[in-house]
């Protein structure tokens, strides 16, 4: 048992742990580990994925996604998005999607981490905070997934462009934008200066 509980003792409230991380504190990892899920110090997520459960006033709390990502891709260069921030730049989407995106550099498909799907991505660039800038040229990269309709949503997104800081939106678009978003970009700007042009 003396092993056990200093296993225990390392064990922080809400934290996700890998096998491997815990194997530093046992010489017998898997049979203790069997014994934390029957004690309930542990519950385990998905393969060789452990969550140490944080109790509160309304029972216990499900591990916080960003910690539960970190520890499934042992990296904590990732961006969690979802369809629904669309929502927030004013361009015509209202749907609600249970979707959660990881954009990172390691892994690619969809894996279900506890009770939530997470839909992991792997891209070259992406920031690590989300902004307008970004949300708007993720938008259009995404398009073809949104369930409104595609013409109406893309006359929004030129009307909202030309309302944003020009430098900030043709760094994203340089930087984050796939190759029909960057032509979307580069014709809007287009109509707009000829537009301008004539009056």
């Amino acid at each position: 048992m003396p092993q056990l509980n200093e296993l225990k003792k390392n064990l922080s409230p809400g934290q996700v742990y890998r096998r491997a991380d815990l194997a530093q504190w046992s010489k017998a990892v898997d049979r203790h580990l069997h014994q934390l899920q029957e004690d309930g110090s542990l519950t385990k997520l998905s393969g060789g994925l452990y969550y140490c459960p944080k109790k509160t006033a309304f029972g216990v709390a499900p591990a916080d996604d960003k910690t539960l990502v970190q520890a499934f891709l042992k990296d904590d260069r990732f961006l969690l998005t979802s369809p629904n921030a669309y929502n927030a730049l004013g361009v015509g989407t209202t749907q609600l999607y249970n979707t959660t995106y990881v954009y990172n550099r390691k892994r690619h498909g969809r894996f279900t981490l506890g009770n939530r799907t997470f839909e992991f991505r792997m891209k070259p660039y992406f920031p690590l905070e989300l902004s307008e800038e970004f949300l708007l040229v993720d938008l259009v990269n995404n398009l073809d997934e949104l369930a409104e309709n595609h013409e109406t949503v893309l006359a929004q997104v030129k009307l909202k462009a030309a309302t944003m800081n020009a430098e900030a939106l043709s760094k994203a678009v340089r930087d984050y934008g796939n190759a029909a978003t960057k032509k979307f970009f580069a014709s809007g700007k287009a109509e707009a200066t000829v537009s301008h042009a004539i009056h």
